[in-house]
C-alpha cells in the first residue's frame, strides 16, 4: 500500500478510521524551523469533524501530539512524528456491513486488491487519514511562508448547481473564507450553498462541491519536467484526496473554448520583474511555475454514505438492502478546504527543496 509522498520534504502517513489512532513522519523538513502546536493544530480545527450542521457528527478534538524532531521549539532536521488518538471510533456501527460493499465506497476494490479490508468506516480509504496530511501540511507551509513568504488560501467555489462565487484570488484570505461555515468568502452565495447542504441532510442524501485554490509568492523556475511537473504533481496531490474526481488549472477546461490568440498569456514588464498580462496558465507553463499566482481547482463527489436505504449487492451477487451506518458529512468541501491548501504546501515545499538543490 503506497502511504508516502514526496521525494525530499516526505511524508507517510498511518492509521485508520476506527483504530488507535492516525498519524504522519515528516522527513526532509530543513532544520532549525520555529514550530510549535499551535502552528499545526489551527489547520487542524478547520478540518476536525463535528463542527456543525455542515459536517459529520463524529465528535474528536483531533489534538496533535509530537513524538519527535523537535527540540526548543526548533525543528531538528530529523523526522518528525506526529499523531492523534480516535477518540470517538465505533467500529461497532459497520459489523451489518461486512458482507456488503458500500456502492461508490473502497470496499469492493480494497478486499479485491488485497483479500481484507478494514471493515469499519473504510480504514485508510476514509477522510479520517487526511488528519496526517493536514498536520504535514502544515509543517510545509510554515517553512514555505518563512523562506519565501509563500501564502496559500483554498475557499469553496461551489456547492452543487450553487456557485461559482465571485472571489478575487489576488486579495482573498483565510479570515475571509472563515467568516462563513461553508467556508465561502462570498456571504451571498454562501447563505445559498448552505442551504443547498442543509436541504440534502433533511434529504438523507450528500451533495458535491468545487473548491478554490490560490498560491501566492510562489517564484519562477519549480516545476520538474518532464513527468514531475508542478502542475502534474498537484493534480497528483489534489486527486489523491478522498471524494476528489476533477483538477483543472489556470482555464482549465473553459479555456478549450477560446482561441489561442485569445488565450496566451502575454508577457509584460512589472515592478517587481517580467510578468504575465493575464494568468490563463494558473502559474504554471510547460510544467514550471512562472512567478504568477498559482490558482487551480478540484472538484469532490458528492459523499458516498447517505442515510437513505439502497438496493444493491453483497459480496456474493445476492440482492440486498443497505441501511445506512456510521457518521458522515452531507458535503466534504467545508472540511477539504484546509486538506487542499495541505496538499498544495506539500507539494510546493518537495519542489523548493529539489529547486534549492541544484544550488
Amino acid at each position: 500500500m503506497s502511504s508516502t509522498f514526496g521525494k525530499i520534504f516526505r511524508i507517510s502517513t498511518f492509521g485508520e478510521s476506527h483504530g488507535g489512532g492516525v498519524g504522519v513522519v515528516v522527513d526532509g523538513c530543513p532544520p532549525r524551523l520555529a514550530l510549535e502546536a499551535a502552528d499545526v493544530q489551527s489547520q487542524l480545527d478547520r478540518r476536525r469533524p463535528g463542527q456543525g450542521p455542515m459536517t459529520t457528527d463524529r465528535k474528536e478534538p483531533d489534538t496533535i501530539e509530537f513524538l519527535s524532531g523537535l527540540e526548543n521549539g526548533l525543528t531538528l532536521g530529523s523526522p518528525i512524528a506526529m499523531l492523534a488518538r480516535n477518540r470517538d471510533q465505533k467500529p461497532q456501527d459497520y459489523s451489518a456491513l461486512n458482507d456488503i460493499p458500500r456502492p461508490s465506497h473502497a470496499d469492493f476494490t480494497t478486499q479485491a486488491k488485497y483479500g481484507i479490508r478494514a471493515s469499519s468506516g473504510g480504514g485508510r480509504a476514509s477522510a479520517r487519514e487526511t488528519w496526517a496530511r493536514v498536520a504535514a501540511g502544515a509543517v510545509a507551509e510554515k517553512w514555505l511562508a518563512a523562506d519565501f513568504g509563500l501564502r496559500i488560501v483554498a475557499w469553496v467555489d461551489s456547492v452543487g448547481e450553487t456557485g461559482p462565487a465571485d472571489v478575487d484570488p489576488a486579495t482573498v484570505t483565510r479570515e475571509m473564507v472563515d467568516t462563513t461555515a461553508i467556508r465561502c468568502p462570498d456571504q451571498t452565495m454562501a447563505k445559498a450553498m448552505e442551504k443547498a447542504v442543509k436541504a440534502a441532510r433533511k434529504d438523507q442524501d450528500s451533495v458535491g462541491g468545487v473548491i478554490s485554490c490560490v498560491c501566492r509568492g510562489v517564484p519562477a523556475g519549480w516545476g520538474e519536467p518532464v513527468f514531475d511537473k508542478m502542475d502534474a504533481l498537484l493534480a497528483q496531490g489534489m486527486l489523491s484526496i478522498p471524494a476528489a474526481k476533477g483538477f483543472e488549472i489556470g482555464s482549465g477546461f473553459s479555456g478549450t473554448r477560446l482561441r489561442g490568440s485569445a488565450h496566451n498569456d502575454l508577457f509584460v514588464q512589472k515592478k517587481e520583474g517580467l510578468g504575465t498580462l493575464t494568468n490563463r496558465s494558473g502559474g504554471v507553463q510547460g510544467g514550471i511555475t512562472n512567478g504568477e499566482p498559482i490558482v487551480f481547482r478540484v472538484a469532490f463527489k458528492p459523499p458516498a454514505t447517505i442515510g437513505t436505504a439502497q438496493q444493491t449487492a453483497d459480496f456474493s451477487g445476492a440482492e440486498t438492502t443497505l441501511e445506512a451506518r456510521g457518521r458522515h458529512d452531507p458535503c466534504v468541501v467545508p472540511r477539504a478546504v484546509p486538506i487542499v491548501e495541505a496538499m498544495a504546501a506539500l507539494v510546493l515545499a518537495d519542489l523548493a527543496l529539489i529547486q534549492r538543490a541544484r544550488g
